[in-house]
Parts: structure tokens; C-alpha cells; sequence
């Protein structure tokens, strides 16, 4: 690691040796502009969880060291704060020049000016083909490249080796299928699926799968938003699925899996690192189909803020951030899977079976990429959702409902 120098305290030490010699006024003119400057630059995250922190001192001591005169003063925030310090520190004048952001944050922040535009300086560096579809699309708002991708995960099917093996159950590759093995799995206080369906985020990023799967999305939720609805809705009336589920998230869901409640489940690739200390054998698949295969983007991206004097530093700072040297290391720290295709043999994920099964559906992986009213969009599917499995509504007219608001809400764009 380099430290920056002190430069009065250089130019005191080093002007009275000179003066000793008679050089002094030459070496305070002309020595001094030879020493190179430092700049500082800020950068946000939300990475506050103490198994975070080695991961990420460990990639900005890299980063200090690797790229010239530059230093990093990092500041955290929760999760659900970052997105919000964003927007006010836009009017309070406090912004970072760096920040690693949720990547549905990109559709509030993309076409809010605050992020600088990397288009010239992407198409320069030449490397946009190295990264998967979806993580780049994610970063693309307006025909414009905002950012770019800082890791990636996505959902899939975990199962219990030894509950399908009892069943004689064979890991559902279709709807019809899962619908089968939920059934055939479901028994006592165990059932056969379970997934999250809370009224946030994480609800909405577990149901959109089904809804691509049934070839449809946002614009089309009337139709088949009710289909996605009406396949889960008769899991709910068979017994295979809890209506808890309404208010589980992931993390409840693994717990579920985890106490062996639930032979299935419908979950992420961060959960891998606590389901290696369970009593027994589980593997993963990709989510079952409909018309489709199709699953959920999630990870973050890296931003820059349009209104930094340090644009150029900080680009060189994303550069370095992407070479496989610096990247592999961080990524495994973290564990999270690389939204780049030249890294796939590198890493964890090159040799674990359940992450190399994630990071092969990373090209079905499917941004929420639906511009700045999106969250007025998921408030409604949420809620569709929610009235559907607790009885309160019919798929078909929810999904009606719904498709009101999100239709309004995409309709702002």
C-alpha cells in the first residue's frame, strides 16, 4: 500500500537541509511541484454486517495501492437507507464520487441526473461484452451505460436429497411438475414448497419469476399476472404451500428448509454458506418453467456521481475494481457470484456445484429494470399477491386491480 505524503512536512525537512547547502530557495521552487498529489475520494455502500468488513478493507487497500495518488474514505449506510442519503445528499450538496448501489435502485436514480454517464468511457475501456445480459442491462437506463455491474445473484430451487429420494420425487423441471412434487412432498407440518410472498421487495423478487415464466410482465399483468397468481394461488388450496408465506422472507424461508419444513424452497445463493452446516443433504436446481425459463437479477452495481470533480479517478478506480486479480478475491470474500462471464472457472464458483448451478442461470437472470416509478409498480404487485393467497381476491381480479397501477406507474416513465 502507498501512503501520501505529507508535503509541508517534505519540503520543511528536506528545505532545511538545502538551505544548510545554500539551495534552499531553488529546491522550494522547482523540487516541490515534482511530488505527485493525492485525491481523495468518497465512496457509500450499505455493506454494514461485520463478515462484510474484511472483504471490503481488503479490496480498498488493494485499490490504494494499485491505483496512483488515490485514497478512499468510505462511508456506510443500512440498506435501506443508502438509495435515500443518494437523493438528499442531492440537494444538501453531499455526495459521494463512488457508491455501490441495490440495482433496482438504478431506476429511481437513473433518470434523476445524479449519476454520471458512462457510455464514452465504457465503449472506450472495450469490455461490456465480458459481462452476462442481465447484470449489464441493469446498468442501462435510457441508452445510457450508469454504471456498472458489482456482483450478481438470482433465485433457484433448492431441494431435500433424501425427502425426494423417500417420494420417489425427481427434481421438477416444469409448473406442472413442481405443482406434483409440492403435493407429493407436503406431509404432517413439512411442506412440500415454500417461498417468500411478504408485502416488500423481497415478495415482489421471488413472485416476477412466474410471471416471465408465464411469457408475460409488467405491462401484460392483467393477462398473465393472473396466470402466475392462479399457479400459486392452487398451491395455497392444495395444501403444498403455507399462506404464512405472506409474511415470510427469504431468510424465514430457509429457515423452513433448514428445519426440514419444507422439501423445497425457492431461494438465493447467499443462503449456501449457512445450508453447508445442515444435518443433511440438499442440492439445487433451476426454477421450474412455464412458456419459459426465466429468473430474478439481484446484486448491486458500482455509480458515479455526475456532480464529482474526480470523475477521472474515480473511473480508474471501477477499471481496477474490474480486473480479475482484484475481483475474484472480493467476490469470494463476499460470497457472490461474478455478473462477468470470463471469471466463471475462477473462484469458489468455478469448483461448488450449487454455485456454478446459480451462476448458470445468470443468462435468464431478468433485471427489475422499469424505470423511476417502478416502486409503485411492486407496491401493486405486492399486493395482488397478498390478497390472492390470504382469499381475500380471485387472481383474475387482482391481477385486474394491479394492472391499473402498474400500467399508471409504467406509464410515467
Amino acid at each position: 500500500m502507498s501512503y501520501p505524503v505529507d508535503r509541508r512536512g517534505f519540503l520543511r525537512s528536506t528545505g532545511a537541509g538545502a538551505a544548510a547547502l545554500g539551495l534552499g530557495g531553488a529546491l522550494a521552487s522547482c523540487g516541490g511541484s515534482d511530488a505527485p498529489s493525492t485525491t481523495t475520494l468518497t465512496w457509500w455502500d450499505y455493506f454494514t454486517l461485520d463478515n462484510f468488513q474484511p472483504g471490503m478493507t481488503r479490496l480498498i487497500k488493494d485499490i490504494e495501492a494499485g491505483v496512483p495518488n488515490v485514497r478512499i474514505e468510505r462511508r456506510t449506510f443500512p440498506f435501506a437507507e443508502l438509495e435515500r442519503q443518494i437523493t438528499l445528499g442531492a440537494i444538501s450538496g453531499d455526495l459521494p464520487d463512488i457508491a455501490i448501489v441495490d440495482n433496482v435502485s438504478m431506476n429511481t436514480l437513473g433518470g434523476s441526473d445524479l449519476l454520471a454517464d458512462l457510455t464514452g468511457r465504457v465503449e472506450e475501456w472495450g469490455q461490456a461484452d465480458q459481462y452476462y445480459k442481465g447484470p449489464w442491462d441493469g446498468c442501462q437506463v435510457g441508452g445510457r451505460t450508469l454504471g456498472i455491474p458489482n456482483q450478481s445473484n438470482c433465485l433457484a430451487l433448492y431441494y431435500n436429497t433424501r425427502m425426494l429420494q423417500d417420494a420417489a420425487v425427481e427434481p421438477p423441471t416444469t409448473w406442472a411438475e413442481l405443482a406434483s412434487a409440492a403435493e407429493r412432498l407436503t406431509s404432517g407440518d413439512r411442506y412440500g414448497l415454500a417461498l417468500s410472498a411478504i408485502r416488500t421487495e423481497e415478495g415482489v423478487f421471488q413472485f416476477l419469476p412466474f410471471l416471465w415464466q408465464a411469457g408475460g410482465d409488467l405491462d401484460t399483468f392483467a393477462t398473465d399476472g393472473a396466470t402466475a397468481l392462479s399457479f400459486l394461488d392452487g398451491l395455497v388450496a392444495k395444501g403444498s404451500l403455507s399462506e404464512q408465506c405472506v409474511g415470510w422472507t427469504q431468510q424465514d424461508v430457509n429457515t423452513r428448509f433448514l428445519n426440514q419444513r419444507a422439501a423445497l424452497q425457492i431461494n438465493g445463493p447467499w443462503q449456501i454458506p449457512t445450508l453447508k452446516e445442515a444435518d443433511f443433504d440438499w442440492a439445487v436446481v433451476a426454477l421450474p418453467r412455464d412458456k419459459e425459463a426465466a429468473t430474478c437479477l439481484g446484486g448491486e452495481n458500482w455509480v458515479l456521481m455526475a456532480s464529482s470533480d474526480h470523475l477521472d479517478k474515480a473511473w480508474e478506480v471501477l477499471e481496477y475494481t474490474q480486473r480479475p486479480s482484484v475481483l475474484t478475491p472480493y467476490l469470494v470474500s463476499f460470497g457472490n457470484l461474478p455478473a462477468r462471464k470470463d471469471l466463471a472457472d475462477r473462484g469458489a464458483w468455478a469448483s461448488d456445484p450449487a454455485l456454478r448451478l446459480f451462476l448458470s442461470q445468470l443468462p435468464v437472470a431478468r433485471p427489475r429494470q422499469y424505470g423511476a416509478h417502478y416502486a409503485d409498480a411492486s407496491q401493486a404487485v405486492a399486493e395482488a399477491e397478498q390478497a390472492v393467497l390470504t382469499g381475500s381476491a380471485a387472481p383474475s381480479a387482482a391481477a385486474r386491480t394491479a394492472a391499473v397501477k402498474i400500467d399508471k406507474a409504467l406509464g410515467e416513465r
